[in-house]
């Protein structure tokens, strides 16, 4: 009879990490057209960089969720889903997207009325466009924190 000590330990499927990409994710970036493919590597430096420097986020996982290359804080659990791909109905657009029943997109557009949105769920960026980095930056870092965000008390000084 085995001893609980002695039974070999359950493995799971390891996560892919961004620094290790998915064949899935790789292909989904290369159907891409050049310059769209192109904004997308972009974005992808974006978030990855943004979640390494944003307190709390922790490791972040690169996944296809719905067809879309899709970065996710499994570990932590700090943040919403971010997804990037191109959108289909206009060529040379991509998006940002967001999870619709968040106020994330609604907080974007309060903060930086000057860039275009795709109703409650996306930012919309042309391939061609210089990319709105600060801006970005300050809406990835605040989609990764969602959950930490929600959870601390507000300082009310009325």
């Amino acid at each position: 009879m085995t001893r609980p000590s002695q039974r070999p330990k359950a493995t799971t499927p390891a996560r892919r990490r961004a620094g290790r990409p998915d064949p899935a994710v790789t292909a989904a970036f290369d159907a891409c057209p050049r310059p769209v493919k192109a904004r997308l590597l972009a974005l992808r430096r974006l978030i990855l960089d943004t979640a390494g420097q944003t307190d709390g986020v922790g490791a972040i996982e690169e996944a296809l969720k719905w067809g879309q290359v899709s970065y996710l804080t499994s570990e932590s659990r700090s943040g919403s889903t971010i997804r990037i791909d191109q959108v289909k109905s206009t060529a040379g657009r991509t998006a940002v997207y967001f999870h619709c029943q968040t106020n994330l997109v609604e907080t974007f557009r309060e903060l930086y009325p000057h860039l275009r949105y795709g109703g409650n769920r996306s930012i919309l960026l042309d391939a061609n466009d210089e990319l709105p980095e600060a801006e970005l930056r300050h809406c990835v870092a605040l989609a990764l924190t969602y959950h930490l965000n929600k959870l601390k008390p507000r300082s009310d000084n009325s």
